[in-house]
């Protein structure tokens, strides 16, 4: 199979491979003739689409059509503009539909002194500003030595902020950076300071809240002769702190799984996005949580996510949350549906709309219990919206700040960062799977030669207990951890 229409109701399918002009396919119970060439991820008009009409995939309206638009023609960006604008009326009108039963799975984790499950043991040094990045990564290389045992890892997450920073943007990095030092996956945490920055270590503790001074030790670098025979003391007691947790059964149903997609193509809503979602269908009937983000990459797609909110409660917070986001760019004196890049656009996706209906699939069909602002973590069992961007960096950070164990990724272009979590990271193509072994750790691109997605979801399934259990990931096996704070306003 080369076309897919995704939806009875599209007037566009999508190349699963490359077209060449003047071949028929079938699609849909008819056959189409390509009038050009058709490359893989690119649409293809199934009928005459009018100047003004809308042109419809996954059953919605993508953008709509800037002219006249003939059968078996290409259909992207030069003909077809989107129907987006800045504010939209919204209503609840709920449709939940329940999940099936699924059998008990279970993983090999670490359980902590406060009872959350973890899948990894590592000690994290978390500057509170960026003066001290420095310090923070050197005490890191030297101490590698502490790694033994059942401790999986010492990592620092350098970052610029923590000082010079006002009202919103200060509440953003205090409120993130705490929530990452209360993430079960680190067995034990440093927190850096410098001294004189205006996230003080006062503040910070005070963010944080109860903590347990085994697991969280504090650092001010002003306040002591030498920072790094202090940090490395400090690190050895922490150490062996974590080095006394051992793996353990865990239910899976403990588990909570962040979902973001970057370097999307045309197929990742066709391939990846949909094994996302009925790995997160799964995930959740097992009791289990999942977490989906990028609010700007909803936009065109949110009703389809407001529909399926259990109370009016959550479909208000959904909609403020939507809002809010377009609000930002319009602030900004940005256009809202300013979001495909080149390499989407490369990849066949043509509006923000196109984007955003392909991104919420990674949600699966499962109802949408909360809603969680930049910074919070998970309340509810069941699947989440989070505040944060669509940037991967500070989407990833945002979904580790949140608790997510584990980061899934799907991408149809490839990209090698890795998130404080550890990040799985699934192709929406098996080409893509071929030429960076190095990258990537899942391959999605099967669903495309025949495979349903529903037997994708279920390996990705066997793929993420395997990681939550130990197996590390391609992105932790190239050291690549890092983090990003969201910014909005001055600088002093």
């Amino acid at each position: 199979m080369k076309l897919i229409q995704i939806h009875p109701d599209d007037n566009v399918a999508v190349a699963l491979a490359d077209i060449r002009t003047g071949e028929s396919l079938p699609v849909g119970g008819e056959t189409v003739t390509a009038a050009e060439d058709i490359a893989r991820g690119h649409k293809l008009a199934l009928r005459a689409i009018a100047k003004g009409a809308p042109v419809v995939k996954y059953g919605n309206p993508i953008g709509i059509a800037t002219a006249e638009i003939a059968a078996g023609t290409w259909v992207h960006v030069h003909n077809v503009r989107t129907g987006l604008s800045a504010h939209a009326e919204y209503s609840y009108e709920p449709v939940i539909r329940p999940l099936s039963a699924a059998a008990p799975r279970t993983f090999e984790g670490y359980r902590r002194a406060d009872g959350r499950a973890a899948v990894r043991n590592e000690l994290w040094i978390i500057p509170t500003v960026g003066c001290v990045n420095s310090v923070a990564e050197t005490l890191a290389r030297e101490n590698q030595h502490l790694v033994a045992g059942s401790v999986d890892g010492l990592y620092a997450f350098p970052h610029p902020f923590g000082c010079s920073q006002t009202g919103g943007d200060h509440a953003r990095t205090r409120r993130l950076l705490a929530a990452l030092a209360r993430h079960p996956n680190a067995g034990g945490v440093l927190v850096l300071g410098l001294g004189c920055e205006n996230l003080t270590m006062e503040q910070f503790q005070a963010e944080l809240g109860d903590w347990d001074d085994r697991r969280v030790k504090f650092l001010v670098c002003q306040q002591t002769d030498d920072e790094l025979a202090a940090g490395a003391a400090l690190l050895r007691a922490l150490a062996d702190y974590a080095g006394q947790f051992r793996r353990e059964t865990v239910d899976a149903g403990e588990l909570v799984v962040g979902l973001k997609c970057g370097g999307s193509d045309g197929l990742s809503g066709v391939t990846a996005n949909p094994a996302v979602g009925r790995f997160s269908d799964r995930l959740i009937a097992l009791g289990g949580s999942t977490v989906l983000t990028e609010v700007p990459e909803m936009f065109g797609a949110e009703n389809l996510l407001f529909s399926r909110c259990e109370s009016r409660e959550v479909f208000d917070r959904a909609v403020r949350m939507v809002e809010g986001f377009k609000n930002y760019y319009v602030n900004h004196s940005q256009p809202v549906y300013e979001n495909p890049s080149p390499g989407n656009k490369a990849g066949g996706i043509t509006t923000l709309e196109d984007k955003s209906c392909g991104c919420v699939q990674k949600g699966g069909v499962a109802p949408v219990v909360d809603v969680l602002d930049y910074g919070e973590g998970v309340r509810k069992r069941g699947l989440s919206l989070l505040s944060a961007p669509g940037n991967d960096l500070v989407a990833s950070t945002a979904l580790t700040a949140a608790g997510a164990h584990i980061i899934l990724f799907t991408t149809g272009r490839g990209t090698p960062f890795g998130a404080p979590a550890p990040t799985v990271k699934i192709s929406t193509n098996t080409a893509l799977f071929e030429q960076k072994r190095g990258w990537i750790d899942f391959d999605a691109g099967t669903v495309a030669s025949g495979e349903s997605p529903d037997d994708a979801g279920e390996r990705l399934l066997d793929c993420v207990l395997r990681v939550a259990s130990g197996e590390r990931t391609r992105a932790e096996k190239r050291g690549a951890r890092e983090i990003a704070i969201f910014k909005d306003g001055v600088i002093l």
